[in-house]
Protein backbone atom coordinates (compact mmCIF):
# COMPACT_ATOMS: atom_id res chain seq x y z
CA UNK A 1 0.00 0.00 0.00
CA UNK A 2 1.41 3.45 -1.18
CA UNK A 3 1.84 6.23 1.64
CA UNK A 4 -0.36 8.34 -0.68
CA UNK A 5 -3.14 5.36 0.35
CA UNK A 6 -2.26 5.91 4.02
CA UNK A 7 -1.81 9.18 4.12
CA UNK A 8 -4.17 11.39 1.65
CA UNK A 9 -7.29 10.65 3.02
CA UNK A 10 -6.30 10.61 6.71
CA UNK A 11 -5.26 13.72 6.08
CA UNK A 12 -7.85 15.21 3.37
CA UNK A 13 -11.12 13.50 4.21
CA UNK A 14 -10.77 12.58 7.73
CA UNK A 15 -9.80 16.01 8.73
CA UNK A 16 -12.07 19.41 8.61
CA UNK A 17 -10.69 22.41 6.32
CA UNK A 18 -13.66 24.65 6.29
CA UNK A 19 -12.12 26.98 8.05
CA UNK A 20 -10.97 30.54 6.56
CA UNK A 21 -8.51 32.76 7.07
CA UNK A 22 -11.09 35.70 8.18
CA UNK A 23 -12.37 33.39 10.54
CA UNK A 24 -9.62 32.66 11.91
CA UNK A 25 -8.35 36.19 12.60
CA UNK A 26 -11.78 37.15 13.88
CA UNK A 27 -11.13 33.93 16.55
CA UNK A 28 -8.06 35.53 17.34
CA UNK A 29 -8.84 38.70 17.92
CA UNK A 30 -11.51 37.79 19.98
CA UNK A 31 -9.87 35.18 22.41
CA UNK A 32 -7.00 37.74 22.96
CA UNK A 33 -9.02 40.70 23.53
CA UNK A 34 -10.95 38.57 25.70
CA UNK A 35 -8.55 37.12 27.72
CA UNK A 36 -4.87 38.13 28.06
CA UNK A 37 -5.47 40.72 30.67
CA UNK A 38 -6.10 37.87 33.12
CA UNK A 39 -2.51 36.60 32.22
CA UNK A 40 -0.65 39.77 32.21
CA UNK A 41 0.89 38.50 35.51
CA UNK A 42 3.73 37.88 37.15
CA UNK A 43 3.29 34.41 37.38
CA UNK A 44 2.49 33.73 33.77
CA UNK A 45 5.72 35.43 32.97
CA UNK A 46 7.43 33.25 35.07
CA UNK A 47 5.71 30.01 33.34
CA UNK A 48 7.07 30.76 29.84
CA UNK A 49 10.42 31.41 31.50
CA UNK A 50 10.52 27.27 31.64
CA UNK A 51 8.56 27.52 28.75
CA UNK A 52 11.79 28.70 26.40
CA UNK A 53 14.17 26.76 24.22
CA UNK A 54 17.06 29.67 24.81
CA UNK A 55 18.44 29.84 20.99
CA UNK A 56 21.72 30.55 19.17
CA UNK A 57 21.65 29.80 15.81
CA UNK A 58 23.99 32.82 14.84
CA UNK A 59 26.84 32.40 11.96
CA UNK A 60 29.13 34.22 14.18
CA UNK A 61 28.53 31.52 17.14
CA UNK A 62 31.92 29.21 18.51
CA UNK A 63 32.52 27.44 20.53
CA UNK A 64 33.77 30.15 23.02
CA UNK A 65 30.21 32.25 22.58
CA UNK A 66 28.00 28.86 23.23
CA UNK A 67 30.27 28.11 26.29
CA UNK A 68 29.54 31.35 27.67
CA UNK A 69 25.71 30.57 26.93
CA UNK A 70 26.05 27.41 29.39
CA UNK A 71 27.83 29.29 31.79
CA UNK A 72 25.31 31.47 32.19
CA UNK A 73 22.18 28.66 32.21
CA UNK A 74 24.34 26.65 34.53
CA UNK A 75 24.74 30.40 37.25
CA UNK A 76 21.13 30.79 36.66
CA UNK A 77 19.67 29.55 39.72
CA UNK A 78 22.23 31.66 41.72
CA UNK A 79 21.23 35.11 40.56
CA UNK A 80 17.51 33.66 40.11
CA UNK A 81 16.86 31.33 42.81
CA UNK A 82 12.97 31.48 42.72
CA UNK A 83 12.20 31.62 39.18
CA UNK A 84 12.63 28.61 36.86
CA UNK A 85 15.13 28.25 34.11
CA UNK A 86 14.27 28.32 30.71
CA UNK A 87 13.87 24.31 29.04
CA UNK A 88 16.37 24.05 26.27
CA UNK A 89 18.76 25.38 24.51
CA UNK A 90 18.95 25.08 20.76
CA UNK A 91 22.18 25.43 18.89
CA UNK A 92 23.82 24.02 15.73
CA UNK A 93 24.64 20.31 15.35
CA UNK A 94 29.00 21.38 15.79
CA UNK A 95 27.56 22.92 19.14
CA UNK A 96 25.99 19.69 20.90
CA UNK A 97 28.99 17.99 22.61
CA UNK A 98 29.64 21.96 23.81
CA UNK A 99 26.20 22.10 25.58
CA UNK A 100 26.53 18.44 26.59
CA UNK A 101 30.47 18.58 28.20
CA UNK A 102 29.10 21.79 30.14
CA UNK A 103 25.31 21.73 31.22
CA UNK A 104 25.00 21.56 34.73
CA UNK A 105 21.38 22.36 34.43
CA UNK A 106 18.68 19.92 34.03
CA UNK A 107 17.54 21.20 30.45
CA UNK A 108 17.41 19.96 26.90
CA UNK A 109 19.73 19.49 24.32
CA UNK A 110 17.82 20.96 20.94
CA UNK A 111 19.50 20.92 18.01
CA UNK A 112 18.17 21.91 14.49
CA UNK A 113 19.31 19.68 12.44
CA UNK A 114 18.48 18.41 8.78
CA UNK A 115 19.40 20.87 6.45
CA UNK A 116 18.31 23.75 8.49
CA UNK A 117 16.92 26.56 7.55
CA UNK A 118 15.78 25.74 4.02
CA UNK A 119 15.29 21.66 4.15
CA UNK A 120 17.37 21.66 1.00
CA UNK A 121 19.59 19.01 0.16
CA UNK A 122 19.62 15.47 0.23
CA UNK A 123 17.98 13.30 2.28
CA UNK A 124 20.79 11.35 3.32
CA UNK A 125 22.60 14.30 4.51
CA UNK A 126 19.73 14.98 6.71
CA UNK A 127 20.13 11.89 7.94
CA UNK A 128 23.19 11.99 8.70
CA UNK A 129 23.40 15.27 10.50
CA UNK A 130 20.21 14.26 12.45
CA UNK A 131 22.11 11.05 13.62
CA UNK A 132 25.43 12.57 14.45
CA UNK A 133 23.65 15.42 16.42
CA UNK A 134 21.91 12.52 18.77
CA UNK A 135 24.90 10.66 19.18
CA UNK A 136 26.82 13.90 20.16
CA UNK A 137 23.75 14.06 22.86
CA UNK A 138 21.09 15.95 21.15
CA UNK A 139 17.65 15.58 23.05
CA UNK A 140 15.95 17.11 20.59
CA UNK A 141 15.80 17.70 16.69
CA UNK A 142 14.29 20.73 14.80
CA UNK A 143 14.29 19.72 11.09
CA UNK A 144 12.00 22.16 8.52
CA UNK A 145 9.34 20.19 7.00
CA UNK A 146 9.89 20.42 3.08
CA UNK A 147 7.63 23.37 2.38
CA UNK A 148 8.22 23.42 -1.67
CA UNK A 149 6.46 19.59 -1.41
CA UNK A 150 3.64 20.91 1.13
CA UNK A 151 2.55 23.90 -1.43
CA UNK A 152 2.68 22.01 -4.34
CA UNK A 153 0.37 19.26 -2.83
CA UNK A 154 3.36 16.52 -3.11
CA UNK A 155 2.04 15.47 0.89
CA UNK A 156 3.92 11.54 0.43
CA UNK A 157 7.49 13.28 -0.22
CA UNK A 158 6.75 15.80 2.82
CA UNK A 159 5.20 12.15 4.59
CA UNK A 160 8.43 10.09 3.77
CA UNK A 161 11.25 12.25 4.14
CA UNK A 162 9.57 13.12 8.11
CA UNK A 163 9.24 9.91 8.48
CA UNK A 164 12.70 9.07 7.53
CA UNK A 165 14.08 11.67 9.83
CA UNK A 166 11.71 10.56 12.77
CA UNK A 167 13.80 6.93 12.66
CA UNK A 168 17.05 8.84 12.69
CA UNK A 169 15.90 11.17 15.87
CA UNK A 170 15.71 7.46 17.75
CA UNK A 171 14.75 8.37 21.23
CA UNK A 172 15.40 11.79 21.00
CA UNK A 173 11.99 13.85 20.65
CA UNK A 174 11.38 15.65 16.68
CA UNK A 175 10.31 19.04 16.28
CA UNK A 176 8.88 19.06 12.72
CA UNK A 177 9.16 23.32 11.63
CA UNK A 178 6.52 24.47 9.47
CA UNK A 179 7.72 27.64 7.94
CA UNK A 180 4.35 29.13 8.27
CA UNK A 181 4.61 32.13 6.62
CA UNK A 182 5.47 31.02 3.62
CA UNK A 183 2.88 29.00 3.77
CA UNK A 184 -0.39 30.67 1.44
CA UNK A 185 -3.69 30.40 3.78
CA UNK A 186 -5.25 28.33 6.93
CA UNK A 187 -5.61 25.23 4.47
CA UNK A 188 -1.84 24.96 3.76
CA UNK A 189 -0.69 25.26 7.27
CA UNK A 190 -3.15 22.87 8.24
CA UNK A 191 -2.09 20.34 5.70
CA UNK A 192 1.82 20.96 6.72
CA UNK A 193 0.57 20.30 10.76
CA UNK A 194 -0.98 17.18 10.01
CA UNK A 195 1.90 15.39 7.60
CA UNK A 196 3.77 16.34 10.19
CA UNK A 197 2.40 14.94 13.20
CA UNK A 198 1.18 11.61 11.16
CA UNK A 199 4.52 11.10 10.45
CA UNK A 200 5.76 10.99 13.41
CA UNK A 201 6.50 14.63 15.52
CA UNK A 202 6.18 14.95 18.73
CA UNK A 203 6.06 18.95 18.56
CA UNK A 204 5.06 21.10 15.48
CA UNK A 205 6.85 24.32 15.10
CA UNK A 206 6.30 27.63 13.69
CA UNK A 207 9.17 29.08 11.89
CA UNK A 208 13.15 28.65 11.49
CA UNK A 209 13.33 32.34 12.40
CA UNK A 210 15.55 32.68 9.33
CA UNK A 211 12.87 33.33 6.77
CA UNK A 212 11.14 36.14 5.66
CA UNK A 213 8.07 35.71 8.05
CA UNK A 214 8.06 34.27 11.85
CA UNK A 215 5.25 33.37 13.73
CA UNK A 216 2.05 34.78 14.24
CA UNK A 217 -0.74 34.29 15.95
CA UNK A 218 -3.28 33.35 12.94
CA UNK A 219 -0.53 30.56 12.08
CA UNK A 220 -0.61 29.23 15.77
CA UNK A 221 -4.26 28.84 15.94
CA UNK A 222 -4.75 26.67 13.15
CA UNK A 223 -1.89 24.86 14.25
CA UNK A 224 -3.87 24.41 17.73
CA UNK A 225 -6.82 23.51 15.97
CA UNK A 226 -5.09 20.23 14.46
CA UNK A 227 -3.34 19.33 17.02
CA UNK A 228 -6.76 19.32 19.05
CA UNK A 229 -8.13 17.85 16.07
CA UNK A 230 -5.52 14.92 15.53
CA UNK A 231 -5.83 14.65 19.45
CA UNK A 232 -9.13 13.81 19.40
CA UNK A 233 -9.36 11.26 16.64
CA UNK A 234 -6.23 9.33 17.82
CA UNK A 235 -5.41 10.42 21.55
CA UNK A 236 -1.76 11.49 21.07
CA UNK A 237 -0.52 15.05 22.53
CA UNK A 238 1.12 17.19 20.39
CA UNK A 239 3.47 19.66 21.43
CA UNK A 240 3.70 23.50 20.12
CA UNK A 241 6.74 25.72 19.42
CA UNK A 242 6.58 29.43 18.51
CA UNK A 243 9.67 30.82 17.34
CA UNK A 244 10.35 33.76 14.64
CA UNK A 245 10.05 37.30 16.23
CA UNK A 246 8.89 36.82 19.59
CA UNK A 247 11.04 38.94 22.18
CA UNK A 248 8.58 41.46 23.87
CA UNK A 249 6.65 39.78 27.48
CA UNK A 250 3.03 40.87 25.78
CA UNK A 251 3.79 39.23 22.38
CA UNK A 252 4.79 35.77 24.52
CA UNK A 253 1.67 36.31 26.52
CA UNK A 254 -0.66 36.41 23.33
CA UNK A 255 0.75 33.17 22.59
CA UNK A 256 0.11 31.70 25.92
CA UNK A 257 -3.68 32.88 26.20
CA UNK A 258 -4.06 31.37 22.48
CA UNK A 259 -2.53 27.59 23.37
CA UNK A 260 -4.37 27.79 27.00
CA UNK A 261 -7.75 28.93 25.47
CA UNK A 262 -7.71 26.30 21.59
CA UNK A 263 -5.70 23.55 23.57
CA UNK A 264 -6.86 24.01 27.06
CA UNK A 265 -4.18 23.66 30.93
CA UNK A 266 -3.09 19.93 30.17
CA UNK A 267 -0.32 21.70 27.04
CA UNK A 268 0.79 24.33 29.24
CA UNK A 269 3.90 22.38 30.26
CA UNK A 270 7.14 22.51 28.93
CA UNK A 271 6.91 19.05 27.63
CA UNK A 272 4.20 20.67 25.36
CA UNK A 273 4.75 24.11 24.40
CA UNK A 274 7.96 25.93 23.69
CA UNK A 275 8.81 29.02 22.52
CA UNK A 276 11.98 29.58 20.78
CA UNK A 277 14.09 32.52 21.69
CA UNK A 278 17.00 35.29 23.36
CA UNK A 279 16.46 38.24 23.84
CA UNK A 280 12.28 36.95 25.25
CA UNK A 281 14.37 35.79 28.39
CA UNK A 282 15.37 38.96 29.43
CA UNK A 283 12.39 40.89 28.78
CA UNK A 284 10.66 38.33 30.75
CA UNK A 285 13.31 39.18 33.52
CA UNK A 286 12.30 42.82 33.66
CA UNK A 287 8.88 42.11 33.78
CA UNK A 288 9.02 39.97 36.88
CA UNK A 289 11.82 42.00 38.90
CA UNK A 290 10.62 45.35 37.94
CA UNK A 291 13.64 46.89 36.47
CA UNK A 292 16.06 46.16 33.60
CA UNK A 293 17.68 43.24 32.51
CA UNK A 294 20.04 42.00 30.46
CA UNK A 295 21.93 38.65 31.92
CA UNK A 296 21.69 37.18 28.50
Amino acid sequence: MSITVVTAPYILKEYDFSLTDREVAAQVEKIISENIQKNMDKAVYSKLLNFIDLTSLNTEDAPDTITELVKKINEFDDNFDILPHPAGICVYPSFVSTVKDMLQEDLEIVSVAGGFPHSQTFIEVKIAEVSMAVLEGATEIDVVIPVGNVLSGNLEEAYNEISEIKAACREAKMKVILETGLLKNVESIKKAALVAMVAGADFIKTSTGKGPKGASLEAVYVMCDAIKEFNSKNGSKVGIKIAGGVSETEDAVKYYTLVQNRLGEDWLTPDLFRIGASRLVNNLLTSIVGKEVKYF
